[in-house]
């Protein structure tokens, strides 16, 4: 963990700050995305929000001084050792996984964190990244007091990529967010809806809330995730212009776009699409798969993988059956898939979630 002080003052703003800053209200949905709304076997079997993010990590210690004693986040379950489970499902050999931990909100079973550390890592998927590149980017962070919180983690040694800004947000709301470089190249954005309650943890942070994920085509992505998936459309906009450009660090004529998916009653666990339009960024999803370091997939869990299975072959998406996984986050049959523009999601239909920690 990177403890040296760093902190500047360039007004530097988050996806999910710019999200909350250039919508009102979100825009009313396209006819097909009612209509998918309004599908009873979506309604029924949607995916809602999310269960985990799985980070790989270099050194798990570091990583749990983090987000166990600075974010206050519940440790629901170790595990030292190779994993054959694991290094099935992900082809890789069992000793390559060297220890593990789930984290999540207190009493939450959604958003929370894979982490695992490798023996002999690859390197991490943003390495060198630029802004505009396609991969998973950011792992949002919702806190109360997000000035305390700053002036406490300076204290503790952490460095931010700018000094938190405060912008009015939808509906009077007003926001406050900071940049924080993370382990393994990670990008860890702490935001706070001022006035709004969260399931906090005891020392004020709740999350994960959404992973925002760089895209190609945002329109096609958003499309998967709701009509294949069963996600809800929560927000989409486009934002373009100078104020953009030089706010962000784009080249001029470049634009954004963004769709936020999820479940509308459960903030944890959703999924912000970025597209960078008119820019050339390096697709780098292939780069995040295990043993990379950085945030490599995200996991769903449901009762029952019919319904989804049928959506898949619907839609003629390549699912690999990687039948029982007995893991630290649940047991019971596994699938995976891609989405377009190259996440990899895997979805376990739980027979049991969240076990004691072993």
């Amino acid at each position: 963990m990177r403890r040296a002080v760093r902190s500047t003052h360039s007004g530097l703003l988050s996806l999910a700050a710019l999200a909350l800053a250039a919508c009102g209200m979100p825009d009313e949905p396209a006819e097909s995305l009612a209509a998918t709304r309004n599908d009873p076997a979506l309604q029924t079997n949607g995916l809602g929000a999310f269960a985990h993010v799985t980070v790989g990590v270099a050194n798990l210690d570091e990583v749990l001084g983090l987000w166990r004693d600075v974010f206050g986040l519940e440790v629901v379950a170790t595990r030292d050792g190779p994993d054959a489970s694991l290094g099935g499902l992900w082809n890789l050999a069992p000793d390559r996984i060297a220890r593990q931990a789930l984290l999540r909100t207190p009493g939450l079973d959604t958003g929370a964190v894979h982490f695992i550390e490798f023996r002999d890592p690859d390197p991490p998927v943003r390495a060198g990244a630029e802004v505009f590149d396609r991969v998973p980017k950011n792992l949002d962070i919702y806190t109360a007091d997000l000035p305390a919180k700053y002036d406490d983690l300076l204290a503790r040694g952490f460095e931010f990529r700018s000094h938190w800004a405060e912008m009015p947000g939808p509906g009077g709301i007003t926001f406050r967010e900071v940049q924080m470089p993370g382990h393994d190249d990670t990008n860890i954005v702490l935001l706070e809806l001022v006035g709004q309650e969260y399931p906090f943890s005891p020392t004020g942070y709740a999350g994960i809330g959404p992973l925002i994920t760089v895209v190609a085509d945002a329109d096609t992505e958003n499309r998967f995730y709701t009509q294949v998936l069963g996600l809800e459309e929560l927000m989409q906009f486009a934002l373009a212009g100078p104020e953009t450009e030089k706010m962000i660090g784009l080249p001029p004529g470049a634009a954004l776009v963004f769709h936020v998916l999820g479940a509308e009653s459960d903030p944890m666990g959703r999924i912000e699409l970025v597209e960078y339009q008119r820019t050339q960024g390096t697709d780098r999803y292939a780069l995040a798969k295990p043993p990379a370091t950085g945030t490599l997939h995200v996991t769903w869990q449901v009762d029952d993988l019919a319904g989804l299975r049928t959506r898949l072959a619907r839609h003629g998406v390549a699912v690999t059956e990687h039948g029982d996984i007995d893991a630290i986050f649940g047991a019971g049959p596994l699938i995976s898939f891609n989405s377009p523009g190259g996440l990899r999601i895997e979805v376990q239909e739980r027979r049991n979630q969240f076990p004691p920690n072993r």
